[in-house]
This record gives C-alpha cells, sequence and structure tokens, in this order.
C-alpha cells in the first residue's frame, strides 16, 4: 500500500532541508518523494504544521551485554515491574537506570528512536551480546568489538607484526563477532591492571608488555581506516574521570595520527585540575582541539542529575571508584583475561561541587564543538544518565533561558566555575536533527538511514511543535518503522523485531592459523565454536543481519 505524508515541515540535514512543507510518500518499507505512477495512496496522513524527521539512533547506549545483566541483577530496586505499553501483545518491563530490553526497545521506540549500538562487545561474549539486542523490540542493532586489552593483539604487536597481519585480526574479529565497529577501552589499561598496575597513561609503558597506549590507539586506528570501516575506533580514553585527565585527552587525539578517531563519552575525560578543590573544566581546551582537528569526532556522555548505574570495562577505574557507591555495592570482574568489567550504582548530585561540575563540562562541550555533524548526543546510558534524560538534555541545548534557570539551581561553586551561563548558543531543531539522526548514520555508515531521501529505508517520526523541547521529544505522534506505523501519540502499537547491522570487511584467512593455536592454547572455547554465523543471528538468536559497505581509506 502507498502511504502519503502530507505537508509536513520537513528537517532533513543530510539533503539540506531546513523546515520546508513537503510531501513524502512510503512504499515498499521505503520513502519516496513522488507516488510511482499509476498509484495513488490507500493512506494519508495530514501532518499540517507537524515536524518531520528521519528515526533517531543512539550511536552510543549500553543496552546488551554481561555488564548491563549484573547491573539488573545488582539493582533489583531498579527493577520496579510495570507496563509501559498498553496493547495486550506487548510484554511488561522494568528499569529506570539498566532497563529490561523488552522496557528498553519500547522506550527507545516512543521516544522516536529506531536504531541503537551497544559500544562495548566483548568478543568472547558476543553472542550473549546479541542475544539481549535480539530480544530488545522495536530497534535496529549493532555493537562494537572491544580490542587493545586482549593479549592476542598486544602479543602480536610486542613481536612485530606487521600491520597487515593487525588488519587482517581486526578484520576477523568484526566476522567472527557480528559487529559494526572497533572499540578501545583504557587502552592496555585494563590488562594492565591485571598485572597490580592502577593507572596507565598514554605514554606510560606497559607493565608486561612493551607498549604503550599511544601505540595501541595508532595501531587500531590506523587498521580500522584502511580496512575502510566507516566508523572510526571508538576509544575509551586512559584516566577516565581523573582530575587533569585532559592532557591524556589531547594525547590520544594526536595518538591517531591523523587516522579518523572517535573519543567517547568525553566529558568524563575533559577534567583540568584548577581551584581549591583542583577539580575543574577544561571543556574549553578540549573544544578547541576538536574544532581544529578535522579527524576527531566525539560524543558526550553528559551527566544529568539522579540514580542511575555505572556499567564498564574499564577495570581499572571502576576499582577507583567504587568507594564512591550508591547503594553501596558493587563489583568488578573478567571473562576469558579478555577484558575487564566494573558495576558501581552512583547517584549524581545537583549540590555537589564534582557532579555539579561534570553537568556543566557536558553542556559546555555541546555548546563549543563547532560542527555539530562531529559531536553527538548521549549520556552513555546508563553511566551518565538513563537514556530516557534525552528530551530533557534537548531542552537544555536549544533553551538557554531554562538552561540558566538551572545552572542557578546546582552547587554555586561549581556554577561559578563554568562558563556556561555565559555561552548564548541555542541549537536548532535542524542541528538536533543533525546530531540525532544524519551525524549518527553517516558516522556509522548506515546510508539508507537518518535521513528522508528518496529510497531511504522509512523509519522517521512525527512531532507536535511546542516551545517546550522536552515536550516535542518526549513524545512524538507518529513514529513509522520500515513503513509501519509503530508508534502513536507516544505509545506503542505494533510491537515488531530489529535486525543487526554489521560489516564485513576483507582479510587473509591466513590469520585464523595463529588465531587457532592461541585459543587452543588459552581460551576454553574452541575457535570452531566462537564465530556466530549469519544463520546464527538469522535462525538461533533472531536479529538477521544487514551487511554495509566498507572503504578502505589512508592519511596523505
Amino acid at each position: 500500500m502507498l502511504t502519503k505524508l502530507a505537508g509536513g515541515r520537513l528537517y532533513d540535514p543530510a539533503n539540506g532541508i531546513d523546515g520546508e512543507v513537503r510531501d513524502l510518500y512510503i512504499h515498499d518499507g521505503r520513502i519516496l518523494h513522488h507516488p510511482p505512477p499509476g498509484e495513488t495512496p490507500g493512506q494519508t496522513f495530514d501532518l499540517d504544521g507537524k515536524l518531520v524527521m528521519a528515526g533517531a539512533i543512539d550511536m552510543h547506549t549500553h543496552i546488551g551485554g554481561g555488564k548491563v545483566n549484573i547491573a539488573r541483577a545488582m539493582l533489583p530496586e531498579d527493577q520496579r515491574a510495570h507496563r509501559r505499553n498498553r496493547t495486550a501483545s506487548t510484554r511488561s518491563g522494568g528499569g529506570h537506570a539498566a532497563p529490561s530490553t523488552l522496557a528498553a526497545g519500547y522506550r527507545y521506540a516512543e521516544m522516536g528512536y529506531t536504531c541503537c549500538f551497544e559500544p562495548a562487545i566483548l568478543p568472547i561474549n558476543a553472542r550473549q551480546s546479541h542475544m539481549e539486542m535480539a530480544d530488545t523490540p522495536m530497534v535496529d542493532t549493532g555493537g562494537y568489538a572491544m580490542l587493545g586489552n586482549d593479549d592476542l593483539l598486544l602479543q602480536l604487536m610486542s613481536e612485530g607484526a606487521s600491520q597487515e597481519t593487525i588488519n587482517d585480526y581486526v578484520a576477523w574479529t568484526l566476522h567472527a563477532t557480528q559487529c559494526i565497529g572497533i572499540k578501545v577501552v583504557n587502552p592496555g589499561g585494563i590488562n594492565a591492571f591485571k598485572f597490580n598496575a592502577r593507572t596507565l597513561d598514554v605514554d606510560e609503558q606497559h607493565p608486561h608488555y612493551p607498549l604503550k597506549p599511544r601505540d595501541i590507539i595508532r595501531t587500531l586506528s590506523r587498521a580500522v581506516a584502511e580496512l575502510g570501516v566507516p566508523h572510526p575506533l571508538h576509544v575509551h580514553a586512559s584516566n577516565l574521570g581523573v582530575p587533569g585527565n585532559r592532557t591524556a585527552t589531547l594525547a590520544t587525539m594526536a595518538a591517531a595520527e591523523g587516522f579518523p578517531i572517535h573519543l567517547t563519552h568525553i566529558q568524563f575525560h575533559a577534567y583540568g585540575t584548577e581551584g581549591d578543590r583542583h577539580f575543574s573544566s577544561a571543556a574549553a581546551e578540549i573544544a578547541e582541539a576538536v574544532n581544529r582537528l578535522k579527524n576527531v569526532t566525539i560524543d558526550v556522555g553528559q551527566v544529568m542529575f539522579g540514580q542511575t548505574v555505572t556499567i564498564s570495562g574499564d577495570s581499572m577505574h571502576q576499582h577507583a571508584n567504587h568507594h564512591h557507591a550508591h547503594p553501596h555495592k558493587w563489583t568488578c570482574m573478567d571473562i576469558e583475561c579478555e577484558a575487564g568489567c566494573g558495576v558501581i550504582p552512583f547517584r549524581y548530585k545537583d549540590k555537589n561541587f564534582v557532579n555539579a561540575l561534570q553537568w556543566a563540562i557536558g553542556l559546555e562541550l555541546f555548546l563549543m564543538v563547532e560542527d555539530p555533524w562531529r559531536v553527538f548526543l548521549t549520556t552513555d546510558h546508563p553511566n551518565g544518565a538513563p537514556f530516557t534524560s534525552y528530551p530533557h538534555l534537548i531542552r537544555l541545548l536549544m533553551d538557554r533561558s531554562f538552561r540558566n534557570d538551572q545552572l542557578a539551581r546546582i552547587h554555586p561553586d561549581a556554577a561559578a566555575m563554568s562558563l556556561l551561563g555565559s555561552l548564548e548558543r541555542e541549537y536548532s531543531l535542524y542541528e538536533i536533527a543533525i546530531m540525532t539522526r544524519a551525524a549518527p548514520a553517516r558516522i556509522l555508515g548506515l546510508t539508507d538511514r537518518g535521513h528522508l531521501g528518496s529510497g531511504a529505508r522509512a523509519d522517521l517520526c512525527v512531532y507536535r511543535p511546542s516551545d517546550d523541547a522536552e515536550r516535542i521529544f518526549s513524545s512524538p505522534m507518529l513514529v513509522f518503522k520500515n513503513g509501519e506505523v509503530v508508534v502513536e501519540e507516544g505509545r506503542i502499537t505494533r510491537p515488531l523485531q530489529g535486525t543487526t547491522q554489521v560489516v564485513r570487511p576483507e582479510y587473509d584467512r591466513a590469520i585464523e592459523r595463529r588465531i587457532g593455536d592461541w585459543f587452543d592454547r588459552h581460551h576454553t572455547v574452541r575457535l570452531a565454536n566462537f564465530g556466530i554465523s549469519d544463520a546464527e543471528m538469522a535462525e538461533g538468536i533472531g536479529s538477521p543481519v544487514e551487511v554495509h559497505p566498507c572503504r578502505p581509506r589512508s592519511v596523505t
């Protein structure tokens, strides 16, 4: 059936459309600008005055994997059983900071999100991560495989393996884990923690391997670029949460040596040591570097006040912060010695100096990075705040008066040390559409998503206009997924399952002999049982794969 969306105000930055009134058509799950010859619409939606955008994409949200399950188990008080959806065909789900798979999918869809990416899939645990994401309804998913603390990579680098060999190992990892990108968490630091190190700076040598974090970043960022993986190396930098870590963040940018690099939850890596408390904002310095270095992209990891839970592979820094747990319980663990895992409940308080300044630092970064195509809206769910706080965050970015009202409520010393009150910038709807739709699709290589061009997948949202941006983005009037209405007036009308987004860079299969030998010597899992096939994804796990192309690139 042909569906007509009549007279909506379109915000489609990928095609340069900024609030223009146009008709759209949906046919066979795709967007058209004109009806096919000889066909008339079987259904028409009158969208006069309504706002139309592509479905939103969250490029960094912890929704699948061991850490998320541990958080759910640790916080039974967070798992308040309830039914958010009103249709008999949906199942109940609970949780605020660590919602169930079902609740996460429904809540994302109810806000207009159609695609979400788990940013830290441990390769040895990839199967379980995909099972969780497949059980997250309403949204398409994907993941970034974690490398950079695994002993095989560090051993290869220590032996002086060629870049081509490293590239083959990285490409094999993407194939075996059915992932779309590569993530490194505290490069070398998680591994160093197991050798009793408690810190590891960018240019500090690993206690066991003759390597520095800088070497790992350079090698992996080059590998990702040369393999043509659209998403740059996704980097959780050294010294997370440590006052003065701005120097490590700037050094991490430089370590990529011009290759594309994405620094994630950078708010947690933008701290100075000025002031009586030896904790200050380095947002201006970090933003200036991002504005200058065109190979660098960031997401913010905005802190929002209230109860949440921090979940991270960075066991080094989760262990260092466990005494801040609220309530007082925490977990650190390891899986097959490949990476770490730390889960710590936490409450951010607006009257706490450090928490208040963290909140301000994130907003400073949003407002001082000039190019909305290179800064992404995240809270590092749930580390800075649950993803359900996105509408409130968008209002803070779009409404200076509201932002300043909130600034006046935080710890006065934090407000006094922040530049936030002097920043006049207000994001437009067009810029919000860039940051939450067009830019995530571009950086992930999702050419048929994040825009309203002819032939694009018909994942789109319709919002009612309002002076209150939080109201706009909290509850869309309509959400279409694959051309079907799945949300009306903020309520799920049609539950559905998504697909998994992957890339398949080419590699020399001879690398599998070295990997197989390593598995035989060090792992409880055999290589033959490690990789996840397309058939298993579709039939066993329940989330068929969609393959996106790779385009190798180099730095000249």
